[in-house]
């Protein structure tokens, strides 16, 4: 569920403007087109048309995932739109709430495969699109994504190797409004290799995060334990942990951006005696 969780993390879930679902294709395929570094789509928006008139891309119970495929390597891509009212999109169960565009390099189509067959067995557990087609707000939207990626997530992983990735970004991840800058939910992979006799290394895309860690004293005492515990902003959560020959360990996380505390209100001044 790389591509979805990048997503929510780069800002590419957005309330869709317009019930008609050609101007929301257009609009979701806009929003993929505007990613930085994206090779020359040519016309992406009149691709998914023609796919689209070829075979509805309704996968069932409010969700539809629209997509074209481009040729070479590259990142497996998506945006997300979410219609509150729901988007008649030719699908015989009903009107659509949730669409998710993807942009599929050739290389990448196993991986988009593995990806759709995982959202929709997180929909199913979640027993259809209700939540999301309530939901009060794009907030609240995001927080059901999370969940399913969270559920898509652990059915991923056997039973006898589960360390239940909890992504709290629900409650850890500050609101924010649609297309916000990429640092608004952060969700990173942290691995950290301990060495017998020597500071832990962690290896992470955010150098603050890597230092902090590696500066944090609790740190040994929290892989032996192997504990979900709060570090440099971030709350990290175990994922797995697999030990090598020397006794070297290799310890892998995700780290959660947590929400930054409200401001102190100070204390009221005291009535005069």
């Amino acid at each position: 569920m790389k591509s979805l969780l990048n997503a929510l993390q780069e800002g590419r879930l957005v309330e869709l403007p317009d019930t008609d679902k050609g101007k929301s294709l257009e609009y979701l395929a806009n929003l993929i087109e505007a990613v930085p570094d994206l090779p020359s789509t040519g016309e992406l928006y009149e691709a998914m048309i023609a796919r689209e008139k070829a075979m509805n891309t309704s996968i069932g119970k409010g969700v539809a995932c629209p997509h074209v495929r481009a040729p070479g390597n590259g990142e497996l891509l998506c945006a997300v739109g979410w219609s509150p009212a729901g988007i008649d999109y030719g699908a015989p169960d009903g009107k659509v709430h949730l669409v998710v565009m993807y942009y599929i390099p050739d290389a990448q189509k196993n991986v988009y495969l593995k990806e759709i067959s995982a959202l929709a067995g997180a929909v199913r557990k979640a027993g259809g699109i209700q939540p999301i087609a309530t939901a009060q707000d794009i907030a609240t939207v995001r927080e059901r994504l999370l969940d399913w990626v969270s559920a898509a997530i652990e059915a991923s992983i056997p039973e006898s190797k589960a360390r239940m990735i909890r992504l709290e970004s629900r409650q850890a991840v500050a609101e924010t409004p649609p297309l916000a800058p990429a640092g608004a939910i952060q969700i990173l992979p942290v691995s950290i290799l301990a060495l017998p006799e020597q500071k832990p290394l962690v290896l992470c895309q955010q150098p603050e995060l890597a230092s902090a860690l590696e500066k944090d004293e609790r740190l040994g005492i929290y892989l032996q334990q192997n504990a979900q515990f709060d570090s440099g902003g971030f709350r990290l959560v175990p994922r797995s942990a697999t030990q090598y020959p020397n006794a070297r360990s290799l310890y892998d996380y995700w780290a959660v951006k947590l929400a930054a505390p409200p401001p102190s209100t100070p204390p009221p001044p005291g009535k005069p005696s």
